[in-house]
Formats: structure tokens, C-alpha cells, sequence
């Protein structure tokens, strides 16, 4: 490594020292958020009308909007890492690597808020100037230098390090290497067939996922899951969750998803029997489970949603259509969101939340016919690029009934369903990252074995200066992602997180999917046939920036919007 101190021999850097800088670059970092919630409150001024922020106003600043979305979700992912590396202390390589990611951080801020300096209102040359200070200097001209990176890429590769350490305590370790070798020894044999020939999760997979409580990470213990009753655990369910889709993404990663956002809308909203009724067949793997929120002419507009629910003796009647219902046909329930209020101009405050329960189907289309009544749902999987095995479908409904006793929170539910869909959502975000992460950790596995058996001109890959620096910035992102993950997890059960939790989904899966991308090109040619499995982490990839909160959404409407509202 290069020098750091003054007096300090290269390479003879002291841990201490590394430590005091971590926390200084944890400082520049900070005074660069300061920047950031400037420019939002720069924008609050101009988009408020008789003291209120004005929608129209607002769209006309998506770009900035969108650019400070991810300035603050990179910099509190740089933050998390340097929190991280502080709390494990001795680790040199981890501070090193969590320093370069610093640098990297403020250097790609930087450059953010000086391409949107006119919108932002703020000097090009005060925002230049940053780069002259002292630490930001010393950042830049050491971690940032190919010498420093290339140096902890051989590092990596001469140790094998495919991770950094977790900093888990003893149960969630072992929590973690249990799904790690069900990953290794159930999932990723049948990974590569489900995906290339678009084939159902088979039981061999889920009947050993059900048994080891995948199912059960996010529900109280008192329900059969594996949450204690006293207090949440989101960190048990980003455990799990990462090490099945390290596996695959389609196949295993995703099985918890639903059951997350069933259950935290269950339990935000549905009465005690519901909640009784359906949350242990949940929980054991009983009843699988998929979510219907998404219409062919809303998307992420979760408010404009227009699925019928008609009342009738004894319940409601579903008529209309919706989309990209994940798992819908290998489910017996069904969460969905419809219109329970004709009104439209109510927006979300018309809909309700039911749940609805139908038997499975294998393959790629299905239809259920009511017994009394006539009415009938039908589903057909939408063809993807990847994300195969789980299966997407449009669902069409006609007169389909549901029970009264079907709809969460029964008759105090009814109009409340857009709120329990969000609490649902905050949970689905955070496991989105934690399902981007195990997807990056995957394909930086893969690229670190193929890098060093590969020959080129005479030499492993994994020896050449690029290839090195590409490894090192590949595990800095990946720790980043994970860490935040980590630390969101604790300010979500102590019930707060929620802005977080759209950051670390933001920043997570847009990582997702350069990682993978990187792993394939270390690959080369090899890397885009179909018989190497960074080929499918690479389109299993893409979709983790669309689902859960599209990224353009999450990042305009969610997190600047918020961010506007509080500067």
C-alpha cells in the first residue's frame, strides 16, 4: 500500500492509523450529505404552493431528483461499510477496502452534484474545492490509486478471500451457514436447468426450505415462525434471504418475498383470526404464497389501482385484471389489492387488502373455476428474460368471490388496504437488497475462481492489474450492500427505517446488476454462454432494479420526495 503517514515506512501502514482515517472519511461523508440535503432544500423552495409542495413542480425536477436519490443512498452505504470496518478493528484488509470504497463514493458524489451544479444552485468552483481537502486528498490520491487497488486485488486472490468477515453474532452465523450449504447442496444442482428450461421451483427444493423454516424468518414465533414474539429480527430473514439467492434468485432467493410482505401486512392489519388462520400455514410452508398489487395500467402507481371488488351476500366479487403476480400459480393464497370504494377520486384511500386462497397449479398457465357462482380466475406466465422458475403471470378475474371474512381487518379494514400493502412493502424492500446481494456475492464468487484458472497470454487472469482492481471494487460494493442491509435491519426493528430501507434497495440492486456485469466480463466469451452460471446471475439481476419499487419510482417519488419534505 501506499504511504499514509508521515514517518510511516510504505506498506508498514499501522491499523490505528487506518482506523483514524476510516472515521475521518466517515466525517467527509458527512459534510458531503450536508451538500445534498442543501440541494434539497433548494428544491423545496421552489416546489411549494401556499406552503405545500406542488406535484407539478416536483416533476419538472425528477433529474436532480433522482441524481440526489442516489447521492444519499450511496453515501449511506459508504457510511454503513466504515461503520462496519470500525466495529471489526483489527481487519486491515477490510479497512482498506472499506477507505477505497469511501474514496470512490465522494469521488462519484462529487461528480453527481457538479454535472447538476445549475440545478442545485450551487457554485461549480465550491463544489471543486472539495477536492482539495486535506482527507479527501489523502482518499483520493492513495485508495483511489491503481498501485492501492491492484495491491488489495492480489490479496484477495492469493487468499481466496471470496468475503469479507459477517460480524454476526453466533446464531445468526449459524443461521447463515446452514442456508449457505442448503444453497450449495440443494439449490444450485437444479439452479441452471430451472433456469434454462423456464421449469416450476420443484418440491425438492421447497419441501427442505419449509423444514428448515425459510418460510418462517418474518413471523412471530407464536404463529410457528422463526421471529421471537417480543421483538422483530429483521437481520434472521437478510441471512436467509441472501444465502438462497446467492443459490438462485429464481429458484430460492425469492421464496421468502412473499411470505415477508403477507405477513407484515397480516400483521399490521388483520385481526386476530386472520392472523391465527392463515400466518402458521405461512410460516410452516403450508400454504405458499404470492402478491397482487401490480394492474397492466398502474405499475408502481400503487394509489391508481382499479381492480374491482363489487360487495355481494356474504362477501365480494373480483372483477378485472392484473400483472406480474409472481409464483401466482404454484400459490394457495393469493395477497390482493382491489377497489372496494367506486369512487376514484378517493385514490388510495378506496382500496382494501384481501386475501384469497385457491389450489396450486404446476406450469405456466392456469384457471380456477368456483365451484358456486361461477366465477373463475385465470393465469398465464409472462415470458422473462430471467427470474425463471418463480414465473410471473397476468391474472384475470371474472365474478371471483371472496368471503367476508377475507378481507383484512374485516370491516375495519375496508379503504385501509393501500397501508397495509406499504407496510408489507418496507419489508419486501429490504429483502430485495438482501436478494441483490446474494446475487452479487454469487457472480463475485464465480469471477474470483474463473479470474484465477483462466489463462491469458501466458498468465492467470486474476494476475493482470485490471482484473485486480476490478475484484477489489466488485467485494468493496458487495460488503457495502451487505452492510447497510445489516444496519437498516436494526432501524427497522426498532420501528424506524422505512426511508432506509428504499435507500439500501436503491443502492443494492443498481449494484446488482454492474457486479454481475463485471463478473461476466472477467468471464469473457465464456461469460455470456448459457453453460456458466454468471450468464443467468446477470439477467436474474436486472429485474431486482424493477420490482419491489422501480427504481425511477423509488427514487423520485419515494426517497426525494421524503427528502424534500423534511429539509
Amino acid at each position: 500500500m501506499l504511504e499514509l503517514v508521515a514517518g510511516e515506512p510504505e506498506g508498514m501502514v499501522s491499523v490505528d492509523n487506518l482506523l483514524k482515517l476510516l472515521t475521518e472519511a466517515d466525517t467527509e461523508l458527512g459534510s458531503l450529505r450536508e451538500l445534498v440535503d442543501e440541494a434539497f432544500a433548494l428544491i423545496k423552495s421552489q416546489c411549494q404552493r401556499e406552503g405545500k409542495l406542488d406535484a407539478g413542480l416536483l416533476d419538472d425536477r425528477q433529474l436532480v431528483s433522482f441524481e440526489l436519490a442516489f447521492c444519499v443512498a450511496e453515501i449511506s452505504a459508504a457510511r454503513a461499510f466504515n461503520s462496519y470496518a470500525l466495529q471489526l478493528g483489527q481487519s486491515e484488509i477490510t479497512s482498506q477496502i472499506s477507505l477505497s470504497f469511501s474514496a470512490e463514493i465522494i469521488q462519484t458524489v462529487l461528480q453527481r452534484l457538479i454535472s447538476r451544479s445549475v440545478d442545485i444552485g450551487m457554485d461549480r468552483n465550491h463544489l471543486l474545492d472539495f477536492y482539495a481537502r486535506p482527507i479527501v486528498k489523502l482518499l483520493l490520491d492513495t485508495y483511489l490509486a491503481s498501485e492501492s487497488l491492484a495491491s488489495i486485488g492480489q490479496e484477495i486472490t492469493e487468499k481466496n478471500l471470496q468475503r469479507l468477515p459477517s460480524n454476526l453474532d453466533e446464531e445468526k452465523e449459524l443461521m447463515r451457514e446452514t442456508f449457505f450449504r442448503f444453497a450449495n447442496d440443494v439449490v444450485m444442482p437444479l439452479a441452471e436447468d430451472i433456469h434454462r428450461e423456464d421449469q416450476d421451483i420443484p418440491d425438492s427444493i421447497l419441501r427442505p426450505a419449509a423444514a428448515l423454516g425459510c418460510f418462517g424468518t418474518c413471523i412471530p414465533e407464536r404463529f410457528g415462525g422463526l421471529q421471537p414474539d417480543d421483538r422483530a429480527d429483521s437481520l434472521g430473514m437478510i441471512v436467509v434471504t441472501e444465502e438462497l439467492s446467492r443459490g438462485s434468485l429464481g429458484a430460492a432467493g425469492s421464496l421468502i418475498t412473499r411470505p415477508e410482505i403477507a405477513a407484515r401486512s397480516l400483521l399490521s392489519g388483520g385481526t386476530e383470526a386472520q392472523q391465527q388462520k392463515w400466518l402458521p400455514k405461512l410460516a410452516a410452508g403450508e400454504l405458499l404464497c404470492a402478491i397482487s398489487i401490480t394492474e397492466p395500467n398502474t405499475g408502481s402507481d400503487v394509489a391508481a389501482v382499479s381492480l374491482k371488488a363489487t360487495p355481494t351476500a356474504g362477501g365480494w366479487l373480483l372483477n378485472g385484471s392484473k400483472t406480474w403476480c409472481t409464483f401466482a400459480g404454484r400459490s394457495e393464497l393469493i395477497v390482493v389489492l382491489a377497489r372496494t370504494n367506486p369512487d376514484r377520486s378517493l385514490g388510495h384511500k378506496g382500496l382494501s387488502l384481501f386475501i384469497l386462497e385457491k389450489p396450486a397449479y404446476s406450469g405456466h398457465s392456469f384457471k380456477h373455476q368456483q365451484e358456486q357462482g361461477g366465477g373463475s380466475l385465470s393465469g398465464k406466465a409472462i415470458a422473462t428474460l430471467g427470474y425463471r422458475g418463480m414465473h410471473s403471470y397476468d391474472l384475470f378475474f371474472e365474478d371471483y368471490f371472496l368471503p367476508a371474512e377475507n378481507l383484512v381487518g374485516k370491516e375495519q379494514g375496508e379503504g385501509k388496504g393501500f397501508y397495509y400493502t406499504m407496510a408489507g412493502f418496507a419489508g419486501g424492500r429490504i429483502q430485495t437488497a438482501a436478494r441483490a446481494t446474494g446475487v452479487m456475492q454469487a457472480a463475485f464468487e464465480s469471477a474470483l475462481s474463473y479470474a484465477k484458472q483462466r489463462q491469458v497470454f501466458g498468465k492467470a487472469v486474476s494476475d493482470y492489474q485490471f482484473t485486480q482492481v476490478k475484484l477489489t471494487r466488485m467485494l468493496a460494493t458487495l460488503t457495502a450492500a451487505r452492510q447497510f442491509s445489516y444496519a437498516v435491519a436494526e432501524l427497522m426493528d426498532a420501528g424506524a427505517g422505512q426511508m432506509e430501507a428504499s435507500l439500501v434497495k436503491l443502492f443494492a440492486c443498481r449494484a446488482a446488476e454492474w457486479l454481475s456485469r463485471e463478473a461476466m466480463q472477467i468471464h469473457g466469451g465464456m461469460g455470456y454462454a448459457e453453460e456458466t452460471t454468471v450468464s443467468r446471475l446477470f439477467v436474474d439481476a436486472r429485474v431486482l432494479s424493477i420490482f419491489e419499487g422501480a427504481e425511477e419510482v423509488l427514487a423520485i417519488k419515494v426517497i426525494a420526495r421524503e427528502l424534500i419534505e423534511r429539509a
